[in-house]
């Protein structure tokens, strides 16, 4: 039997009574709505040792130093460590051999007259699991969708709350800790699209794994990390970028996925409008793409993400990875271009091609496929498409699909208008690699795989002993 789910109020009435937990709340932006939770609930002068707002830039300059951005993680930052500093300079000799302490801290842009759009910003705790011991801490991105300021800052009390009950009484449970983030929020008002652990008590937390669970329990629509395994937020990733995406299950990458994005990502940087800018290159991974009968293995989808750690050759360095919940590529595009309204390429093969014409995926909307090819090519999308082995012998290249003859206008009118674009430069001879052949050879200790996969990627598997590699059956 699970725990019933505390309310707001419960959350902060549980703080306050605590005697043993004392800290500072420094909030920008938004209003004192977090600190305003544990003052109304009563027992706050157990609790809040200062509350304070810097509106002015000015001000606020002058106690955390000047900031590019207000609206920031490094702004986030030099607020934890000023307040934490100060409160442990003041009362750690008075209090600290028996007192947890913390500092809440957010900078937020809500919406308001002269900003009509989603709210964001930075929230972050730092805080001690016992008293004397070293802090740790958790930062969060959150975005608020309401369309009213005032629930806006009323969603930042709330997640706040869960934020300081969930560190200084969930912090040995990390995924739950995250799924009670959004705890009396309906979904829709709001997203946290980064959850960042560090510190001594979170020394065994991988960043990566908590970036799953976020889309996983809902939380995000997607979350991105680079090769190194440190989650960043879209804002940084992809804020007035070009982006080329390839969507796959990469278990593994093979050849022909590898050939498919770097033959793309050519063209792509041939645009007009994206030569000579420095263009974000995704490999993307659904929900649906990791799951094996409803199940998401945190082993296999950690190995998975290594294997694409050693992709960098052949595409210009840095590359990142998502992990979205847009199974439908509509709503991919509509998440992208929340962030930019530079090109965005989409990688695919011509089966996936297909797919994406399927009626049925579309009956949620009034319009149906109609609709969802209205929105998937609003912006400046548009998807490159690798051929494949045609049925009858020879090649199958993305002009060449056949659709229904209800459909065929109006794919042969994409095509014509280049939002559907065939990849000039591909190799028959990888026509034929299916990664789930690979990934049989690779487990039955079978080196053919070794052909069938880019050099990097044959070396991380065979050095790592990744996706079930065994001894090769040949003798060396």
């Amino acid at each position: 039997m699970t725990d019933p789910t505390l309310t707001s109020a419960q959350k902060a009435q549980a703080i306050n009574f605590d005697r043993g937990q004392y800290g500072t709340f420094a909030e920008i932006g938004a209003g004192q709505e977090v600190a305003r939770w544990f003052f109304r609930v009563g027992g706050a002068s157990g609790t809040v040792a200062k509350s304070m707002s810097a509106y002015d830039m000015a001000v606020s300059d002058a106690i955390y130093g000047p900031s590019q951005r207000y609206v920031s993680e490094d702004r986030l930052r030099h607020m934890l460590d000023h307040e934490y500093g100060l409160l442990d300079q003041r009362l750690a000799p008075e209090r600290g051999a028996d007192t947890r302490f913390f500092v809440y801290a957010n900078t937020v842009a809500a919406r308001s007259f002269s900003r009509q759009q989603d709210g964001q910003g930075w929230m972050g705790i730092r805080f001690q699991t016992a008293p004397g011991s070293p802090p740790s801490d958790l930062v969060l991105h959150v975005r608020l969708l309401d369309k009213d300021n005032l629930k806006q800052q009323e969603a930042v009390g709330i997640i706040g709350v869960n934020l300081i009950h969930g560190a200084m009484e969930s912090h040995a449970d990390p995924e739950r800790l995250v799924g009670s983030l959004l705890d009396g929020l309906d979904p829709r008002r709001a997203e946290v699209g980064l959850a960042r652990f560090s510190g001594p008590d979170f020394e065994g937390v991988d960043n990566r794994l908590m970036a799953l669970e976020l889309v996983k329990q809902g939380l995000a629509k997607a979350t991105l990390f680079d090769t190194s395994g440190e989650v960043t937020h879209p804002t940084e990733a992809l804020y007035h970028k070009p982006i080329v995406l390839e969507r796959g299950s990469f278990r593994p990458v093979t050849r022909t996925t590898h050939h498919m994005l770097q033959s793309s990502l050519a063209q792509f940087t041939e645009e007009p409008r994206v030569k000579g800018k420095d263009v974000t290159v995704l490999f993307e991974m659904t929900l649906k793409n990791l799951s094996h009968e409803g199940e998401i293995d945190s082993r296999d989808f950690l190995e998975r993400v290594d294997i694409l750690a050693a992709m960098g050759e052949g595409l210009g360095g840095d590359h990142k990875v998502m992990v979205s919940n847009c199974a439908e590529f509509h709503k991919l595009a509509r998440y992208l271009f929340r962030y930019t309204k530079e090109p965005v390429g989409v990688t695919l093969g011509v089966p996936t091609l297909r797919e994406i014409f399927e009626e049925k995926y579309y009956a949620d909307l009034e319009g149906g496929l109609l609709e969802a090819c209205g929105r998937l090519f609003k912006n400046d999308l548009r998807l490159y498409v690798y051929p494949a082995s045609a049925p009858v012998g020879g090649v199958l290249h993305a002009k060449e699909l056949r659709l229904p003859k209800h459909l065929q206008g109006l794919f042969d009118y994409l095509v014509e208008n280049n939002f559907i674009r065939g990849i000039d430069d591909f190799n028959p001879e990888y026509l034929a690699i299916r990664s789930r052949d690979v990934l049989k050879h690779i487990q039955a200790g079978d080196d053919v795989w070794e052909e069938m996969v880019p050099p990097a990627v044959a070396a991380c598997i065979r050095a790592r002993g990744l996706l079930g590699c065994k001894e090769t059956l040949t003798t060396q």
